[in-house]
């Protein structure tokens, strides 16, 4: 029998239109899919399950902004309140679909939209490695950049986000939903950075913050990464990966700044398939954390969508993430 997201990367390829539609573990809603510049567009992903009326929040660099445009694309059909309207209707998703926040790390194109709609959003749980926590706590909500909204740090904490340290590896469940996740470092130009993997049952979903390629990070951080997923490549538990290409492929390496390019992207998915042991043909890839150009000619996403598709010799079904859009993978 062939594996449901080999199917799904088909359907995503148009070579199995015919095929019945197949259950989905999971509904990632794009509130932010671009890297910077943007500041109305920045990296969130609302994960939930299917059909679930609530989720968490990977990164948060747009929300309410994020929340409004995926309304307008009718992303939330199924669980806005019909009754309400405008921001009574975005603060109903903000405040109970939204569980709470999954931060990869504390550059501000991934916690802007967290600060901003934080005084209005109490209660919410920060979930991050102790080394991001600790940048929030500092650097950001330190009654100097922005109130002490948190549970912990400079006097007084006024306690409305509670912290959650993550610890390498360890599996933590997420409140007010059905799902857990365990994080894991990675290297991005200095920083520390994270990647969850979220899981729903048997079914699991692997998200990356900023990361740049192991060859110019100086270490194994992805390596390692691929090895703790492999298992699930194998078995068709892993649904499918978010993970960024910031950059074409004529951007040089010594600019890149922790992260990746299409020829850096698929030279890292050749090295989690050699991990894996199996083939990837068709498995879903949703390309996220693009940077906008700002010069004349084509756009950041189809020079990237180009390079992707010229080099995509394991057959992967790349998905470019753009705002409002729904991806179930």
């Amino acid at each position: 029998m062939k594996s449901s997201w080999l199917l799904t990367g088909l359907l995503a390829l148009g070579l199995a239109a015919s095929s019945p539609a197949m259950a989905k573990a999971f509904d990632v809603t794009i509130l932010g899919a671009h890297g910077g510049l943007d500041e109305g567009n920045l990296s969130a992903y609302l994960l939930r399950e299917e059909g679930a009326q609530t989720g968490v929040l990977l990164d948060a660099g747009t929300v309410l902004n994020g929340v409004d445009k995926a309304d307008q694309a009718h992303a939330f059909v199924s669980i806005a309140g019909a009754g309400t309207l405008g921001y009574a209707r975005s603060g109903r998703i903000v405040h109970q679909v939204i569980q709470g926040y999954l931060l990869s790390h504390a550059h501000l194109d991934h916690v802007a939209g967290l600060v901003a709609i934080s005084p209005d959003d109490p209660g919410k749980p920060l979930y991050a490695l102790p080394s991001v926590n600790a940048v929030l706590q500092e650097d950001l909500f330190n009654h100097r950049v922005w109130p002490n909204l948190g549970d912990r740090g400079v006097k007084p904490a006024l306690g409305l986000l509670h912290y959650h340290d993550l610890i390498p590896g360890q599996s933590m469940a997420l409140a007010h939903t059905a799902l857990s996740v365990e994080a894991y470092p990675l290297s991005h130009g200095g920083v520390e950075s994270t990647a969850f993997l979220l899981h729903s049952g048997q079914d699991a979903l692997l998200y990356l913050g900023d990361t740049g390629p192991d060859a110019l990070e100086a270490g194994h951080r992805l390596e390692a990464l691929w090895s703790h997923v492999a298992p699930l490549i194998r078995t068709h538990r892993l649904r499918g990966i978010i993970i960024e290409c910031s950059y074409d492929n004529s951007r040089p390496d010594t600019q890149l700044y922790g992260h990746l390019t299409p020829r850096w992207l698929l030279a890292e998915l050749v090295a989690l398939r050699v991990s894996a042991g199996v083939s990837m043909r068709g498995f879903p890839i949703l390309v996220a954390h693009i940077k906008p150009r700002l010069s004349e000619g084509k756009s950041a996403e189809a020079l990237i969508g180009e390079e992707l598709r010229a080099g995509n010799d394991e057959g992967y079904a790349f998905t470019i993430a753009r705002q409002g859009a729904v991806w179930r993978p």
